[in-house]
């Protein structure tokens, strides 16, 4: 359908789910679109973690923003920080100088780490959720490998020690990946190292892993980590996090050079320069149909945005959340152009999965959650995060991908094509008072 109000313009920040869920809309009605991202490309985030730890490469997770939108006319991509946002005339600043304005302006610049004001977290963890993050975590993870084949005598100063902090989705993904990494590439990879001291830990406050799911899905799950050697250390936080070593509340260390993030998220940083209303985790509160309460014309969506469920609580920070959200943005716009009045925003529960490791995983799907676990959900989630990739080409190479490891047990992109983003300085002696410190890993 083409509406008559072709003059209208819509801005929107943030190339993510929700905002490519927004400008596709809003292409199919010819309605222009000016779409400002940092980066010249979207990320798939749910599986920056396989980038990680080598199962995918990064291209196989990022596409290009204006191959996305290379047939809708209506849509321009501009690559350019927003530094601030006018929502009183609808306007975005960044930090080149240059403006934006429209008619309707749609927020969705995403998320980023909350740390919780913890001693250290911001210097010396990586969190997974940007491709840059898991293009360095890579690097990492292949650097104390080399490091520790070369002298293993750093084995005693926790080269192979790795602490996931976090025992959500992205947390147990990432400590089950790590596993398969370890026991079925490393360990053939490096004959000379004594792979088998390499430990991996999962931090967490809770009493279980995989929180939102059934109890059924945290004892599975919580199984088949241990089967892999992840140690759960659940009921604990990180104290501090420093160079070498994370502490934990029960005054307990660990020693270690790498330490993935993956404890909470709080909204993008924008959203504090956009002087609108923040709630929990600096989010942006939005009405029922996402507009943001005294600024017509202005929506949040996505990981950005508040958005209340039917029971009043936030819905979660997920990536169908956010698509579908952005579709609802759009949908309301296009309502306003015709006259109509928006609807509240109905979110269509497609239920949750995560992937524990090699054929294991779990999946609740719709939303009276119908439970799947094992090799069938394994199955499913391959399906339906193949599905969610935006090209033909990703969808393609993912499963050449994971049917490469899955077969051969190997990792294609497992190469250290990045040695100076995460080099560490051993020193000496790391008890030393004076000894050198790890580059920071941010």
């Amino acid at each position: 359908m083409v509406h008559a109000a072709r003059d209208t313009s819509v801005v929107v920040v943030g190339g993510g789910f929700a905002g490519v869920g927004c400008a596709k809309a809003l292409a199919k009605a010819h309605v222009p679109v000016t779409l400002i991202d940092q980066h010249n490309y979207h990320t798939f985030q749910p599986m920056l973690y396989q980038v990680a730890t080598a199962q995918l490469a990064s291209s196989d997770v990022a596409r290009s923003l204006r191959g996305i939108f290379r047939k809708d006319q209506t849509v321009a991509v501009k690559m350019a920080e927003v530094t601030d946002v006018d929502p009183a005339t609808r306007t975005v600043h960044c930090s080149d100088g240059s403006s934006f304005s429209g008619d309707y302006l749609v927020l969705a610049m995403g998320s980023r780490a909350n740390y919780f004001d913890t001693p250290g977290a911001v210097d010396h963890t990586i969190a997974l959720y940007a491709l840059d993050d898991a293009q360095r975590l890579r690097t990492r993870i292949l650097e104390v490998f080399e490091d520790a084949d070369r002298n293993p005598q750093l084995l005693d100063k926790g080269a192979l020690n790795f602490v996931v902090i976090g025992a959500g989705a992205t947390g147990v993904e990432t400590a089950g990946a790590l596993a398969d990494l370890i026991n079925e590439v490393m360990v053939l990879r490096y004959r000379d190292l004594d792979v088998g001291r390499a430990e991996i830990h999962l931090i967490d406050p809770g009493q279980v892993v995989l929180g939102p799911f059934s109890d059924k899905a945290h004892e599975y799950a919580s199984n088949v980590l241990e089967r892999g050697g992840v140690k759960l250390r659940l009921g604990l936080t990180a104290k501090a996090i420093q160079a070498d070593r994370v502490v934990l509340s029960d005054g307990s260390e660990i020693l270690t050079r790498t330490v993935v993030w993956a404890g909470g998220l709080q909204a993008a940083s924008l959203a504090g320069h956009a002087g609108l209303p923040q709630g929990r985790g600096g989010r942006l509160d939005v009405a029922a149909d996402l507009t943001v309460e005294g600024h017509p014309g202005v929506y949040a969506v996505g990981d950005v945005a508040n958005i209340a469920g039917p029971d009043g609580r936030p819905f979660p920070q997920l990536g169908s959340v956010a698509l579908q959200a952005g579709q609802w943005a759009a949908k309301n716009i296009l309502a306003d152009l015709d006259g109509h009045s928006p609807e509240p925003f109905k979110y269509h529960d497609k239920g949750i999965m995560a992937m524990i490791g090699r054929n294991a995983a779990v999946a609740e799907m719709g939303e009276h959650r119908h439970e799947l676990h094992g090799g069938i959900a394994f199955a499913a989630w391959l399906g339906v995060h193949a599905y969610l990739l935006t090209g033909v080409r990703q969808r393609i190479d993912a499963f050449v991908s994971w049917g490469w490891d899955y077969f051969s047990k190997s990792r294609s992109s497992g190469i250290l094509d990045r040695p100076d983003t995460a080099q560490i300085d051993w020193g000496e002696d790391d008890d030393d008072e004076g000894a050198p410190e790890e580059a920071s890993a941010r």
